[in-house]
C-alpha cells in the first residue's frame, strides 16, 4: 500500500505540492508557490509539512511558478535529492527561479524603503543565490524516456500540451509478474488546436489520477480570439491610449507575440511598438525560439518558410530597469506585455500604477485571474486596487480574452478523459477554486460514473499501488 498526501493546490489554483509515498520512496510531485489571497501566500512562509531532507526526489510537471516556485526554499531548508523534469522545463526553470528570486529581493527592498511591510526588515523568501544553487540538483529527460526510480518504480514524462516542456507524470509500480499499478499526475492540461503547442497526448491504463480543475465550471469563449485581439487593439488606437497586458512569462507571452505577428502580416492591425518588459518572458521567449522541433507542425512550417514566429514587426525588448522606466514616456499607440499575469508582482506593478488611472488606456487580461489577486479585483469591477502600499483608481478600459488560455475547459477535460481505455479507481480533483473543483467532479461522475475525491489541505489517501 502507498499514501498520497495533498500539501497544496487544494481549494485554490496555486501551490501545487503532492507527496507520494510508495515502497521506500517519498516523491514530491511539484513544489509550487502559493499565490492569491494573503492566507494562501502566508503558507509559503510556513515550515514545510515534512522535513525536506526526507524527500527522495521532486518530480515537476512544468515550469510555472505555482508548480516550481518553492524549490529554492525547499533546497535551502535541507532537500538534497534530484529534481526530475523534461529538458524544456529545466531550461525554463533556470530563468524563472532566478528571476523569481530577484523579484523576491526587489520586493523586500522596496517594502523596506517605503516602510509598508509589517516586518522589519522585510526579507525575501529566497534569493537569486538560492535559486542558482537549487538548479545544481536538476536532472532532465525527453518525453517517453524510461526512468527507473528504483527496481519496481518507473517514471515517464508525457506531453501535456500546456506550455513548452509541460508533462503528465506517469508513474508505474511493478508489484509482481504481470501485476502493476499506475498513477498519473496531470499537472495542467493543455488545449486542442493551439498556436505553437502540440495537443495533450492520450494516456491509458491509469489506476489513479490527479486532475486539475482550473476551468472545471466554465467554458472558454467560442469567439475567435484572433478577432477579439484585433478589435481590442484597433479600438485602443482610436481611444489614443496604450494597451497593457499582464501576461504569464512562459507560454502566454509567446502565444501573444505569435498572434500579434500574424495579425500584422495579415494587415488586420497596424505595426505598433510592442514592449516586452519582463526578464522572465525575455529568457523564456529565447528558449521557445530554440525549441521549434518541440512545437506543433504549423509553427515548424512557418519556421521552415523563414519566419521568426515570436518577433513582431516592431518588438522592443526591455532588459534593464532603465528601459522599463522609459516606457512611462509612451502615451499612445503601443502595447506593453509584462508579468506577472495576475498582477501579483514584477514590473507589471509599475505599469499598472502608471496606466490604471487613465481612461484612454486598456488593460487586457489574457489568462486566469485567481481569487484574491489584483487581476481578479480589476476584472470584477473594483474601483481601486492596492499597489505598493497605496490605492490606485481603476479608470482604464478593461478587456478579457479567455480563448488564449492554455488550460482546458471542462468540455475539453471531459473529451480528453473520454480517450482513456478505462476509468481510474479514483480521480483526485485539485488545482481549482472550490466551485470549479466541485463542478468538475460532478460532471465526471455524471458522464463516466468515476469515483472522484476533492482533497483538503494536508489530507492523505491510501492507494493500492
Amino acid at each position: 500500500m502507498s499514501k498520497l498526501t495533498f500539501y497544496g493546490a487544494t481549494g485554490t489554483v496555486t501551490g501545487s505540492r503532492f507527496l507520494l509515498e510508495v515502497k521506500d520512496l517519498k516523491l514530491l510531485i511539484d513544489c509550487g508557490l502559493f499565490q492569491g489571497p494573503k492566507e494562501n501566500r502566508l503558507r509559503n512562509w510556513e515550515t514545510f509539512p515534512i522535513p525536506p531532507r526526507e524527500i527522495s526526489a521532486v518530480i515537476l510537471t512544468h515550469a510555472h511558478i505555482d508548480h516550481i516556485g518553492y524549490l529554492p526554499r525547499l533546497c535551502k531548508d535541507g532537500f538534497t535529492g534530484p529534481i526530475l523534469c523534461t529538458h524544456a522545463t529545466a531550461d525554463l526553470a533556470k530563468i524563472l527561479l532566478k528571476d523569481s528570486g530577484h523579484i523576491q529581493e526587489e520586493d523586500a527592498a522596496w517594502a523596506n524603503k517605503k516602510g509598508f511591510s509589517k516586518h522589519s526588515p522585510a526579507l525575501p523568501l529566497f534569493t537569486v543565490e538560492d535559486a542558482e544553487a537549487c538548479m545544481e540538483q536538476f536532472s532532465s529527460f525527453h518525453y517517453g524516456d524510461h526512468i527507473s526510480l528504483n527496481g519496481d518504480i518507473r517514471l515517464k514524462f508525457r506531453d501535456a500540451g500546456h506550455i513548452l516542456g509541460s508533462s503528465f507524470i506517469d508513474i508505474k509500480v511493478t508489484r509482481g509478474e504481470d501485476d502493476s499499478r499506475k498513477i498519473l499526475f496531470c499537472g495542467d492540461l493543455g488545449r486542442p488546436d493551439r498556436a505553437v503547442l502540440r495537443e495533450p497526448v492520450q494516456v491509458y491504463n491509469i489506476d489513479y489520477m490527479v486532475l486539475e480543475s482550473t476551468y472545471g465550471n466554465r467554458l472558454h469563449d467560442d469567439s475567435p480570439f484572433y478577432d477579439d485581439l484585433e478589435r481590442i487593439i484597433n479600438e485602443s488606437i482610436e481611444r489614443g491610449g496604450v494597451i497593457i497586458i499582464p501576461s504569464f512569462a512562459v507560454g502566454r507571452t509567446q502565444t501573444l507575440l505569435f498572434i500579434i505577428r500574424e495579425l500584422e502580416e495579415k494587415k488586420k492591425i497596424p505595426v505598433l511598438p510592442v514592449y516586452l518588459d519582463s526578464p522572465m518572458a525575455l529568457g523564456a521567449t529565447a528558449i521557445y525560439e530554440n525549441s521549434i522541433p518541440s512545437q506543433n507542425l504549423s509553427s515548424r512550417v512557418q519556421t521552415i518558410m523563414g519566419k521568426q514566429i515570436f518577433r513582431t514587426g516592431n518588438l522592443k525588448v526591455c532588459e534593464s530597469r532603465k528601459k522599463s522606466k522609459g516606457i512611462n514616456e509612451v502615451k499612445s499607440r503601443a502595447i506593453i506585455i509584462s508579468s506577472s499575469g495576475m498582477i501579483t508582482g514584477g514590473r507589471i506593478m509599475h505599469h499598472m500604477e502608471q496606466r490604471l488611472p487613465e481612461s484612454k488606456n486598456t488593460i487586457l487580461f489574457v489568462g486566469y485571474q485567481a481569487h484574491g489577486t489584483r487581476g481578479r479585483s480589476i476584472l470584477e469591477g473594483e474601483e481601486s486596487v492596492k499597489i505598493h502600499g497605496r490605492y490606485v483608481p481603476v479608470k482604464a478600459h478593461v478587456e478579457s480574452i479567455s480563448g488564449l488560455s492554455c488550460h482546458a475547459d471542462y468540455n475539453e477535460i471531459l473529451a480528453w478523459l473520454m480517450g482513456t481505455n478505462r476509468g481510474p479507481k479514483k480521480t483526485f480533483i485539485v488545482h481549482g477554486e472550490p466551485e470549479a473543483s466541485a463542478s468538475l467532479s460532478d460532471k465526471i461522475f455524471e458522464k463516466y460514473n468515476w469515483d472522484c475525491a476533492i482533497p483538503e489541505f494536508g489530507e492523505s489517501y491510501i492507494l493500492d499501488l
